[in-house]
């Protein structure tokens, strides 16, 4: 099965500046608009340190209450019929508040997070975990294997996480996205972690502005890889006000069975991207009609 979906962000950043537990609508009418685009999946960007309740996070927006929200709101997302896909999106080590993509998950806070996620949502089956956004500015064993990093943290690798969600008794797919803000996919077959339930799908984030862009570079890099396990482009999108590439990359996508979700379900412009003018669920003119349109026509 193919996950066709979008990608809906603001539960990762109103918890950790204070001010809510979501940017824009959840309730039932918001999830029936998404529904409305014929799509089977939601992914979800989570904030580590509001799940985890730590690091300064206010309490009405952390902890046990982001973590009953985001219960809520995969419930919501499943009953309207569509998968919740689970992503680390925003963490930091240490002290230091989770303002941010950072470069790799890290061993003070990651692994306590998808142990806990794990165990939370290990009986849902419409539930798919995406280990960690974009790590970047690393090698691939750290990637893979986890490394110190010239800050003086230590990072975790993709495989200390696909071992503590296992170990939590979690048997969902796992997305595993490619090093280089997810967009350096040359080493990914060689440095996969290994999964004891053979469940991993290869993630790719590619737009328009991005490395690895064009099809030559598709078909070198990512053919490879879609022909041996599943494969996802967990992002993309045009951040030109058109949609060229994106209609490129659905067409791409189609002819091998990838699946793909664009960035965003948001109504926040051109450069953001945003697939939506409004939270009823109007597309954009170009990017987001684009994908609409495609959409109904699968």
């Amino acid at each position: 099965m193919r996950l066709i979906g979008v990608n809906r962000p603001g539960t990762e950043w109103p918890c950790a500046h204070g001010w809510g537990l979501i940017a824009g609508p959840s309730d039932d009418a918001a999830v029936a608009a998404i529904a409305a685009w014929d799509v089977n999946a939601v992914r979800v960007p989570l904030n580590e340190h509001c799940w985890l309740g730590i690091n300064g996070v206010p309490a009405q927006y952390g902890g046990p209450a982001y973590r009953q929200f985001i219960q809520e709101w995969v419930a919501r997302i499943n009953d309207a019929g569509m998968y919740a896909i689970l992503d680390l999106h925003w963490s930091a080590p240490g002290s230091t508040l989770a303002d941010g993509q950072d470069q790799m998950p890290n061993a003070d806070h990651s692994v306590d997070f998808w142990r806990s996620v794990a165990q939370t949502f290990k009986d849902h089956d419409a539930v798919v975990f995406d280990l960690f956004n974009e790590a970047h500015d690393v090698s691939d064993a750290c990637w893979r294997n986890g490394c110190m990093m010239p800050e003086g943290w230590e990072a975790v690798g993709m495989q200390d996480l696909v071992d503590t969600v296992r170990a939590a008794g979690a048997t969902q797919p796992l997305i595993v996205n490619c090093n280089g803000w997810g967009n350096d996919c040359s080493g990914w077959l060689q440095y996969r972690p290994s999964d004891p339930l053979n469940s991993i799908i290869a993630g790719a984030h590619v737009y328009d502005y991005t490395s690895c862009n064009t099809q030559p570079c598709w078909q070198a890099e990512l053919e490879p890889i879609a022909g041996t396990v599943p494969f996802v482009f967990g992002e993309f999108g045009n951040t030109d006000c058109g949609r060229d590439f994106s209609d490129l990359l659905m067409l791409w996508s189609d002819n091998r069975g990838i699946s793909y979700l664009p960035w965003g379900w948001y109504p926040g412009g051109c450069g953001f991207p945003g697939l939506i003018a409004d939270w009823g669920g109007t597309p954009t003119s170009q990017f987001g009609q684009a994908f609409h349109d495609h959409v109904a026509g699968l």
